[in-house]
Order: C-alpha cells, then structure tokens, then sequence
C-alpha cells in the first residue's frame, strides 16, 4: 500500500527518548530563504504564521547566524529607493506566507493533507516552535555553567543536569550510512539550529532532538555529548538518511488556498485492522487533495531536470529531495515569484513523488492613503486612478510576484501625485497561504508655488555697476494638481530677467492637463493638453560662419495657443497630434521689430539689410498648423547603460491660414541605436557593457519656409564642436553621429564623430543667410569626453578648421 508522506511502514515503532523512528518527510529549512531581518526595500516573504505571530513557519534555519549574510546578499533584491523631490519612493515587501499544506499555518507536515504521519504540520510546529534551542548573536555572551564532569567522557542528554546552561564548543554530524563525519557544506545542517559558541539547556537539546527525529529525514537520528577540559561540551549527532523506493515521475502542484481539514487523531487502542483502515482513509483524502489541487507554475524544463535527477539517483533519498526543492525554488525566485516556498513532498514510496508549493496567490488588493503622520486617512485621488496603474499580476486571482511590484512602484510614481508610495504584501490571516497586497499612499499637497530669482548686474555708466543697474529676475511657478482626484492638473509660470521691467522679455505659459480623455476605467491612455503660451529664444539661424565679426543677434518671440492629444502605447512609446496657433516676432537686442537681419560694416555701423527673417517680410508672422509627433523607444538600462532603439517622427502641416497663407509640410526623422558591445551579468554595482551608438537625423521641408523655423547645423545637439547653427541653415538637412562608450570607475568615457550636410539647400532658404554669414554648409567633427556626473566634458576638433576645443555641456547628446 502506498504511502503518502514517508513511513515505509503503516504502523509506527515505539520511540525513545534518544533515538527516534522517522515519522514523515517534509521540506527542510531552504538555504535560498530570505533573511526576515531584512529592509523595509527588500523581498520579505518568509513570515510569521498569520495565525499565531509568535511562531515563525518560514523555511529556513531562523538561527544561523553563519548563513545570515550569505543569504541576505543572494536572496534579498532590493526592488526600488526613488526620489521624487524631497520625497521618498519606495516599495516594502514584508513576510507573506500564511498558510500552507499543513493544518496550522504555512509550511505543513506530510503529504495527507493533515494529521501525524501525513501532512498536519506537526513536523515544522516542532522544527519551527518558539521552544526551539534558539541561540542568538547574544548566546555567545550569556552565562554559561561548566558541565562539572571529568573530561572527554560520552554522555546522554538526559543524564545532564536540567538546572544547567550548557555551552556547546563544537557540534559534529556522523553520517552512519557512509561512517564518517560530515561537513558544514551537508544540507542537513540547514535543519540544525543548535550552533558551536551557544548556549542551551537540556530541555532545549532534547527537543532538538525530537524536531531532527520526527521531520522525516532520517530513520535514525541520536545525539551524544562528549565533556571538553574547559567545561564545555562537544555535541555529535549521528544519523542514518532515509530512503525511499525509487520513483518515475514528478508531480508539482499549488496548495496555496486549499482548506485544511484537521484529521482524527489514531487512538493508541486501534487495533491492527483499524489502524490499516484509518491509513486508507488517509490515502484517498490525500488522492483527493492532490486531484482539486491547481498545477504548480513550473516549466516542462525543471520538471525535466527533476526526472533526470530521478533517474540518476535511483532510490529517493532524504539528500535528493532536498535538491529537488533547492532546484524548484530558484526557478520561483529567479523567475521573480519571491515569495513562493515548497512545503511538503508526498507520495514517496510511489511511482510519482508529489511536490507541493504554496505560490503566494493574491486574494485581496487593497489601496490606503496615509496623512504624514502615517494615519488612515480619506484620499483625494480616486481609487480608480490608482488601480488602472497596476500590472495585471498584481491583481486578486495572479501569484505575486516580485516584477509586478516594481512596475507597480514606477507606474503610480510617474502619476506625480505622491510623496510616499508603499507596496507592502501581508499574510491573508483568513485564507492560509494566501496574500493582501496593501498600496499605501501618502498625496502631494494639491497646490503649490514655487519663486526662484536671479539677480544680474548691468554696466552703469563708466563701464561700473552701480546699486540702480542691478537687475532682479527670476521665474514664479504654480501648479494645482489632481483637480476632482483625475489627475488634472493646472500649471503656469512667468519668467523675466528683469522684474522692474518685464514687458521688455516677459515669457509666460498657462497650461491644462486632463489624463483619461476616454474615461478612467478605459484601458486607452489618451491625455489631452491645452496651454497659451509667450517664449522668446535667441535664433541660431542669424549666426557667423568661421572668421566672421559677431553677427547682431535676432531674438523670436512666439506667442500663442496650442492644444494636442498624447495617446500612450507603452511607457516610452507615444503618439501626440494636435494644432498650433501663433503669432511670431523677430526683434533685435534693442526688442525693436526687426524685418531683416543685421550686419556689422567695416566701418563698425549696423546694417539692417540682412535677409528677412519672417515669412510676411514685417517681421511679424501669424499662421496655424497641424502638429503630429510619434515616438517608437525600446530602450532600457542595463547596469546604467542605456541599449536598443528609438525612433522619433515629427512633422508640422500648414493650414494655409494666416500671414501670405502659409502652406507648408515640415518633416523630421531621427533614428537612434544603442548597441551592447558585451555581455555582462546584471545587478546592483555591476559593471556596465560598452555600447556603440548610430545616430542619423534628417529634415526637410516642402512649401513656405520662414527663416526662423529653417534647420540649423551645428551646436551641442547638432555637430559638436561649432556654435549653434556655425555651419548653416538649410531647407533639407542630413546629420549623421557613431559614439563609442566605454564604462570606467562608476563613469564612461566616450569618442565620438559627427557629419552634417545641408544638401545643398541652404540657397532655397530666403535670402540665402548661410551664404550671407560666411557659413559652409557642412562640416564633420570628432573629439572625446567623458560624463562627470550630469555633465559631458569634451574635447572636439572643428574639421573645417582643424582647431580644438573642450566644452562643458548638461545632458546627454543621444
């Protein structure tokens, strides 16, 4: 007759208080469990029983201290520790697992589901009891008593003195089956909580014995004390592994959730027939748990290996199944699923050994909002704006995973709406096994303002500034956010150099946000923006070529309307159409209108006969135009940096209304490619790969084309090495860039070489202004840098002219 959790025999033998029969087998304390001494930021997910918080049923030896360490640093995987402002993002996973095959929380016994012998959890109360022989880091330093025995004779436990703390110098594993002494490196010391340098009475060694004893993993398990010269003692255990029949199959289900009936416990007065009887009745509740049970994620690959390992070994061993639950537990935790565990093996001594895991299924998702003193308060924000930001697998119904907590963290942080955001899975103490996935959310104040000023000194007379030529400037910014808990928002902000003055530079922008244009509950994420606006920028289209005298400067106001429509395919993919209504300005640095651009004569005078610098010739433009901008980004980090692809396409569309009707089509299309020269092993303070990055931008237009909106070559974000717009400006362009970076010292250094051409169309751009200013129309450059911190230092040689320069530039070129 099969059995279902480890006895080769129905009827169990009489124990002794030294040496005990095995009883079951159940999953042993995991070398891969996480230490739940870890951060607020890492994987938490071996818990205290929900059902008892004092008695901790996690899957480890919770008092090794040699494997704390090891364990914290492979298993603990920070998930996030952002900043948003002075605020602090972060995600905090605590103990989860519940409950489990056993009867009493998670982690049961043997494989019936229930009971002494198969599966009610009276192996892992024993192991994982708070009467255990727990030593702390203190133990070492408690008082201890010396044994008061003549030296290194053998002594029975139970022949210690019960009023007694005895110090253990040294503990030895003697493995009967091969006659020697095993090493720390065994698996079964993961079952010992007992370690050299603690100190412990002789209750708790008796009942480290009987945990060893009655787990399953030995059919025969004695410890023996050996009294040391100094006063302590030298434990042995010696043991004898437990096998089972060899089986053909592996079958791996989740028990997670499944109710647990608590079996009736076998009267010692049975007779023979009745006790055959009750083992019966055990195998079919066994038969019939495993058949409602769910299938365990596992690919057809590990079961694979599993089946291997099967065959190679022959008889299943004590030592096999270990394996066997290390193999299938990194495939959880590789793959994300932190918080699984394997609990129980059953069916041994069958064909087919059964596997059972507790998933970590998630059966309730709840959202909090928290004031800053971390009370439960009512939100602003509706739930559903919180919910649509959530992965699919973080959802009741889906096994948690570690991933989905992460894309859980970047999604509600990007809504900008929170100063503190906590994903925090917990024990569901009403369905063993199980797990609430708590979001607790501290809001952003919904207004706020913001002065940041500026002063700069302007010449007095003499050439010195005076107290009066000090010019205050500076930008004043507000934003009310999350307008009826949407997420709509309303911004603006006001810029001056010169407060005393603003009408001679005032730039202002009013703008309107309102996400969810489709309705919050609609999966399509369209977000409509409406802004008036007023913007004054120095044109580089009215720039010196090489060798020519400063060139009068031609500043652009804009001022206008626009309103558009961004629908989001993934996080960094976009698609923003829209229109745009302006009015465009072009003055000199006097804020004179200025029709025409400007040239210094020999004679040191200012000539405003230069080439119009707006479409209707009064320096003053007014037109409207359809917008339309796509945006395809694979790009992601890998050890810091950045790989794959992005591809924008822009383009603009005269509607032909306003000054001469202008009718145009301007076009732009940039594609960018990172390209990871090497291979390397991600994570936190890995070295990241050497990249090689193809960059090609190209421009055109087709129509009316006024100066101020002509491409321009040259400059930080053109061709380095020249000053904005130096080489030209032209109706059609071609840039063309390769960058390689190489990682050195938590930095890179980088060469690059850069091309642009004007394709021969800098004539079709009004009165010519490449030709006027002496500017070539193409150029090449080539240099070297280095990233310091945010900014690029480089040194690039102008190819036109041979010379070198080093520049000092904010941001990334590509």
């Amino acid at each position: 007759m099969p059995s279902f959790a480890a006895p080769t025999n129905l009827l169990p033998s009489t124990t002794t208080p030294s040496t005990f029969s095995r009883r079951r087998f159940s999953s042993m304390p995991s070398p891969s469990s996480v230490n739940p001494r870890a951060t607020s930021t890492s994987i938490q997910c071996n818990s205290s029983n929900p059902l008892n918080p004092s008695r901790p049923s996690s899957l480890q030896n919770p008092n090794s201290k040699r494997n704390k360490q090891h364990i914290l640093k492979s298993l603990t995987k920070p998930l996030a520790v952002a900043s948003l402002a002075s605020a602090t993002i972060f995600i905090r996973l605590t103990p989860v697992l519940g409950g489990g095959s056993g009867g009493d929380g998670f982690g049961g016994g043997g494989g019936g589901g229930g009971g002494d012998g198969f599966g009610g959890g009276g192996f892992w109360r024993k192991f994982f009891g708070t009467e255990l022989a727990i030593a702390d880091e203190d133990n070492e330093s408690q008082d201890w008593d010396a044994h008061g025995l003549p030296a290194n004779i053998t002594v029975q436990l139970s022949k210690l003195s019960g009023l007694k703390k005895y110090k253990l110098s040294e503990i030895l594993f003697f493995d009967r089956q091969r006659g020697a002494t095993v090493g720390t490196e065994d698996s079964f010391f993961e079952m010992v909580s007992l370690r050299p340098g603690g100190v412990y009475t002789r209750t708790q060694l008796l009942k480290e014995l009987e945990t060893l004893a009655t787990c399953g993993m030995f059919e025969k398990v004695d410890m023996e004390a050996k009294t040391k010269p100094d006063g302590t003692l030298g434990l042995t255990i010696s043991f004898l592994e437990s096998t089972w029949q060899s089986a053909e199959r592996i079958r791996c289900i989740n028990v997670g959730l499944m109710q647990q009936s608590k079996p009736i416990e076998m009267d010692a007065d049975m007779t023979e027939k009745e006790k055959l009887e009750y083992y019966k009745s055990q195998e079919k509740d066994y038969k019939r748990r495993i058949d409602k049970a769910r299938p365990c994620l596992l690919p057809q690959s590990v079961h694979n290996e599993i089946l291997q390992m099967l065959k190679d070994h022959g008889k299943v061993s004590a030592r096999l199944l270990q394996r066997i639950r290390d193999r299938v537990q990194k495939w959880y935790h590789d793959e994300g699923y932190a918080c699984a565990q394997v609990v129980n093996f059953g069916n041994l001594n069958t064909r087919e050994v059964v596997c059972e895991v507790v998933e970590g299924d998630i059966t309730q998702l709840v959202v909090q909002f928290q004031d800053k003193l971390g009370n439960v308060v009512e939100g602003n924000t509706q739930l559903s704006v919180v919910k649509r930001e959530l992965p699919k697998q973080l959802r009741q119904g889906n096994v948690f995973n570690i991933e989905a907590g992460k894309q859980a963290l970047r999604n509600i942080n990007s809504l900008s709406l929170f100063s503190n955001i906590e994903v925090n899975p917990r024990p569901d103490e009403k369905n063993e096994g199980g797990i609430i996935v708590e979001i607790k959310l501290k809001e952003l104040d919904q207004k706020s303002a913001e002065v940041s000023a500026e002063w700069s000194l302007v010449p007095g007379r003499g050439g010195r500034p005076t107290f009066a030529s000090l010019q205050p400037g500076g930008t004043v910014s507000f934003e009310h956010r999350n307008l009826q808990g949407l997420n709509r928002s309303i911004l603006g902000s006001v810029t001056t150099s010169n407060f005393l003055n603003p009408q001679d530079d005032l730039a202002f922008k009013l703008e309107y946000v309102h996400p969810y244009l489709d309705g919050v509950y609609n999966p399509r994420n369209r977000t409509f923006r409406a802004s008036c606006f007023n913007s004054r920028k120095l044109s580089p289209v009215f720039t010196g070529g090489p060798g020519v005298d400063e060139v009068p400067a031609i500043w652009v106001d804009r001022a206008g309307l626009k309103a558009n429509i961004t629908e989001n395919f993934t996080r960094q993919s976009k698609f923003t159409y829209g229109l745009v209504m302006e009015e465009i300005t072009t003055r000199d640095e006097s804020s004179h209108i200025s029709p025409h651009g400007q040239r210094v004569l020999p004679s040191g005078g200012i000539s405003a006969d230069g080439p119009p610098t707006t479409l209707s010739g009064t320096g003053i433009d007014r037109m409207a135009f359809l917008q339309g901008n796509i945006t395809r980004d694979n790009t992601k980090f890998v050890n810091g940096a950045i790989v794959g692809e992005r591809n924008v396409f822009q383009v603009d569309q005269g509607l032909g209304i306003g000054s001469k009707f202008p009718f145009f089509n301007r076009h732009q299309l940039t594609l960018t490619r990172f390209f990871q020269l090497k291979q390397v092993e991600e994570g936190a303070n890995k070295p990241p790969p050497p990249v090689l990055v193809l960059h090609g931008h190209y421009g055109g237009c087709v129509g009316d084309l006024p100066s101020y909106d002509a491409f321009t070559l040259g400059g930080p974000y053109s061709v380095r090495g020249y000053n904005m717009g130096e080489l030209g400006a032209a109706r059609n362009i071609l840039e063309l860039g390769a960058e390689i970076r190489i990682p050195v010292k938590n930095t890179h250094v980088y060469a690059f070489v850069e091309h642009g051409n004007d394709l021969g169309s800098s004539k079709d751009v009004k009165g010519n202004p490449t030709e006027v200013y002496r500017r070539m129309g193409h150029g090449s450059s080539y240099g070297v840098g280095a990233k310091l911190g945010l900014v690029r230092a480089e040194y690039a040689v102008d190819h036109n002219t041979g010379t070198g320069a080093l520049f000092f530039r904010f941001g990334e070129r590509y």
